[in-house]
């Protein structure tokens, strides 16, 4: 027998249709109605960005802000000795991109100058399990500098380390780089 707020997700009891169909037309009116001119500028937006229109959506809702830029870390680069630069098909990725900001950060022994060009510019990223109001305050100085603010920049990042970077620095949201470089808009 299931305690009390456990049904299986089965109820049985009378009106079970009529609170479906209430839920269905709240949730309905909870949804935008779009003009298509903006569902356009967004699908063209979301190109732009090089995302599928999908996670464009999800990432833009989920910050409440239209997105302009990336960060990425050096390991989503695949840069990851001094000899290293960032591959053809990545730099073509981030060469493609129309009105995008892109910022890079660097882990030693990774100079922040090899991921320029193709980034707009890069830094030092933050220390690993540096204090988190340490990483943060470098994370938003690191935006700052750039002129780009952090609620409307996506972390494209590899490791769990970096995955936290996102939240201490108040970003959009975060991708692997396999989800952003992968990708068909």
């Amino acid at each position: 027998m299931s305690g009390i707020g456990h049904n299986s997700g089965r109820v049985d009891e009378p009106g079970k249709s009529w609170r479906t169909h209430v839920w269905a037309k709240a949730r309905q009116q909870l949804m935008p109605k779009l003009p298509i001119e903006v569902i356009r500028r967004r699908v063209a937006r979301a190109k732009e960005l090089g995302l599928p229109y999908k996670t464009y959506a999800g990432l833009r809702a989920a910050s409440g802000d239209d997105l302009i830029g990336f960060m990425f870390s050096n390991n989503a680069l695949d840069v990851l000795r001094r000899s290293d630069v960032v591959p053809a098909p990545k730099a073509d990725k981030l060469s493609a991109l129309k009105d995008t900001r892109t910022v890079g950060v660097a882990h030693a022994p990774v100079d922040p100058k090899q991921l320029v060009p193709p980034l707009e510019a890069a830094f030092t990223a933050p220390k690993p399990l540096a204090p988190w109001v340490r990483t943060r305050a470098e994370l938003r100085n690191v935006l700052a500098t750039a002129g780009t603010p952090s609620s409307r920049v996506v972390l494209i990042c590899e490791t769990e380390l970096e995955r936290e970077w996102a939240e201490a620095g108040r970003m959009a949201g975060v991708l692997s780089a396999s989800q952003y470089f992968e990708a068909t808009p």
